[in-house]
């Protein structure tokens, strides 16, 4: 076992405990290229990180002709497997030239682009303290000649303590950015369901609820309900997918919605407009199902319209049931949206009227049996006479029990129109 000298040591422990002192990506980079140069009294050091998804090594920093540090060909990327870097990676090995234009393994390019002139090189794979792959350090021209079997213990301990505090400090780098992603995503989710109402408008012979639930922390689903002055209007949106994307989407839907209203359009041709615009501020990927319902109180008709959306469960007081699917495409797939005049249910005392996205009937136990539109029927028929937003939370009591509580697969929208006895 090659001897390393007290005082290198010592060295070494110093600095494994300055770059542990700092959890900065780029403090530890600038770090560890001048402890290899400076440790083993060489010209030059240069450092590249492995990259596990691509099988390539990416150079992150290094020291320029002038001695100086020089990040100017940071992300230059090149397989594992080629070149001398390249090959100590792959063998996981140290390679150690100590006459570099003698040796066919190396490239002179880079010489000749920068005057520089390469005369001993050592090429250390870094390994963390499992063994893996955290990148390779190249340490060019020894001062006092070459690099000795001493120097490439030397770089051998000091590069696994420099993967260590590599490694530790892109950790943390994650660890932050994962933690503001999580923070802006509940910012977002903050945001999203303040712009749900707080209740459903207080309207006279009827009693109405809405509920919402993303499965993540922002929603693809919305939904609104709106005081007129005959009623109220309804919506409810459910764009493809979840998450921030489908969470513009349908909030666009929603807010482009209270402008038509206050242009007092009819709900057809509110409908036609607001597509238009969202399919010119869309991607082709991206569509919205939505319901649109137009109350009128006094003569107790709900004008539906369904574009994409469905099944619309209409229970009468008698315990009939109409199951009602969408009439129209989603909004956003085309600027021409065919459009038949609304869907007219005439609601009487008793009556209930209930939509909502697929992530309730949608919902699937551990055997992967959806929970379906029957169990949604049944409940709403055993709670016809109770308050509307009573009988949204037993049926998601219900579909959470019939899951066992796992998390939603997707998100849980419903709104429900009772019309009083």
């Amino acid at each position: 076992m090659t001897h390393i000298p007290e005082e290198v040591l010592y060295r070494i422990l110093d600095v494994s405990r300055q770059l542990g002192a700092t959890a900065d990506t780029h403090a530890v980079q600038e770090g560890v290229v001048n402890c290899l140069r400076d440790v083993l009294e060489a010209e030059r050091a240069t450092v590249f990180e492995f990259d596990a998804e691509t099988n390539e090594l990416v150079a992150v920093l290094g020291h320029g002709p002038d001695g100086g540090l020089d990040d100017s060909f940071a992300g230059i990327r090149f397989p594992v497997g080629i070149g001398l870097a390249g090959t100590a990676a792959q063998d996981m090995s140290l390679i150690n030239i100590p006459d570099a234009y003698a040796d066919e393994r190396f490239n002179p390019d880079i010489d000749r682009k920068t005057g520089y002139r390469t005369r001993s090189l050592l090429t250390v794979p870094m390994c963390g303290s499992d063994g893996s792959l955290v990148g390779v350090a190249q340490v060019l021209n020894k001062n006092s000649g070459v690099f000795e079997e001493q120097d490439e213990a030397i770089a051998m301990a000091l590069c696994s303590q420099c993967a260590v505090a590599m490694r530790r400090a892109k950790l943390i780098e994650h660890r932050v950015e994962l933690e503001k992603v999580q923070e802006d995503l509940r910012l977002a989710r903050e945001i999203q369901q303040s712009t749900f109402p707080d209740s459903c408008p207080e309207l006279k012979g009827y009693d109405c609820a809405g509920y919402s639930e993303p499965a993540e922390d922002t929603g693809g689903d919305t939904w609104d309900a709106v005081a007129t002055d005959n009623g109220a209007v309804f919506l409810l949106g459910d764009a493809t997918g979840h998450g921030i994307g489908p969470a513009i989407s349908v909030t666009q839907v929603r807010s482009m919605l209270r402008m038509a209203l206050l242009l007092n359009t009819d709900l057809k041709s509110m409908i036609e407009h607001l597509n238009r615009q969202l399919t010119a501020d869309t991607p082709p990927s991206r569509f919205v199902t939505a319901w649109f319902g137009l109350l009128d109180t006094g003569a107790h008709q709900l004008n539906s319209i369904a574009t994409g959306q469905g099944p619309l469960i209409h229970v009468h007081a008698n315990g009939e049931v109409e199951i009602h699917s969408a009439d129209a495409p989603p909004l956003g797939i085309m600027s021409d949206l065919p459009l038949d005049d609304p869907v007219e249910f005439k609601l009487e005392p008793g009556d209930l009227f209930f939509v909502a996205s697929d992530g309730f009937a949608e919902a699937a136990d551990s055997s992967r049996d959806l929970f379906g539109n029957d169990r949604i029927i049944d409940l709403l028929k055993a709670n016809q006479d109770q308050p509307a937003s009573q009988t949204l939370t037993r049926i998601m009591e219900a579909v959470n029990t019939y899951t066992d509580h796992a998390p939603a697969d997707d998100d849980r929208t419903a709104i429900l129109i009772r019309r009083l006895a």
